[in-house]
């Protein structure tokens, strides 16, 4: 494993198991797939694989029984999987909204729910809280699931975020989750636009001085394809010089489809900053 440096933001890595995902199109809908995909990203260095049943934006309807279909079983491959490589301090995330997915995959194996629609089921948090496991608590301006932003308006949007993802933690430590395993998520492209997802990064400091560990979910996503005029597949560019921003300002994990080029990322901006060395350094010293 690539492991990075301790007191370096962690990087979380995303597994669709959906056949219609904006970036990877399918790409680990099949179980075996997705199971590779998952040995890959823990030897490339990431130490939260966060795993989706349904997909963020409009599409076809997906039932719980259905979602839980698609990540409860595969939850558990996963954790045999991590055991057997000697990898058990990795953590399963569950990308859900749905209180009765999160309760079957932590019992499965989850240790982490990454709520990415901002409590829209309150018992989210309380099956979190109940289970002591961790909880991300993200920002969609009052957004329903898989719907795109229209028009949407903020007196100040990092404000916002700050209120709304605050809140939220603050009323998951009351539920019981441990406080050092809650993060804030800004959560790009959710119930907001480019300019405000630009606000945010140009803000970030802002969130980050809350204290609360912040969760950064840029990877290929509107805002970066916008900012740059490209298409999805081809927003890597934009992407990790947005994580570069971020984790030079403290940002403490980062959401990705690219694990081994934002570790590279981290680990540079570390680098230049002083907090951590280079892996090998031959150049003009002998």
């Amino acid at each position: 494993m690539h492991l990075l440096p301790a007191g370096l933001p962690r990087v979380m890595a995303i597994v669709n198991r959906t056949p219609d995902s904006f970036y990877d199109k399918g790409a680990t809908f099949a179980f075996d797939a997705a199971l590779a995909r998952c040995r890959e990203v823990v030897d490339a260095g990431a130490t939260i694989v966060d795993v989706g049943g349904v997909k963020a934006g409009p599409g076809d309807d997906v039932s719980a029984h259905e979602e839980i279909d698609r990540v409860v079983p595969f939850i558990a491959a996963v954790r045999d999987q991590l055991a057997a490589a000697d990898a058990t301090s990795v953590d399963i995330s569950v990308d859900t909204w749905r209180a009765d997915v999160a309760e079957a995959a932590i019992a499965a194996g989850a240790t982490l729910i990454n709520d990415t629609w901002a409590g829209f089921e309150p018992e989210l948090v309380e099956v979190a809280g109940a289970h002591k496991v961790g909880y991300v608590c993200s920002h969609t301006g009052g957004a329903t699931p898989r719907t795109r932003p229209h028009r949407v308006h903020y007196d100040d949007v990092v404000a916002d975020v700050i209120r709304e993802t605050t809140t939220l933690a603050e009323r998951a430590v009351d539920c019981g989750v441990p406080e050092d395993k809650v993060f804030i998520d800004p959560t790009h492209d959710f119930g907001k636009n480019t300019f405000h997802g630009l606000e945010i990064l140009r803000r970030i400091d802002e969130v980050v001085a809350t204290g609360w560990p912040v969760l950064m979910a840029l990877s290929n996503k509107d805002f970066i394809g916008e900012t740059t005029g490209r298409a999805v597949g081809e927003r890597i560019a934009g992407t990790l010089a947005a994580t570069a921003w971020c984790a030079a300002r403290g940002v403490a994990a980062f959401r990705v489809h690219e694990v081994a080029e934002t570790i590279d990322v981290i680990r540079t901006t570390a680098a230049i900053q002083g907090t951590t060395g280079p892996l090998a350094t031959i150049r003009g010293l002998a």
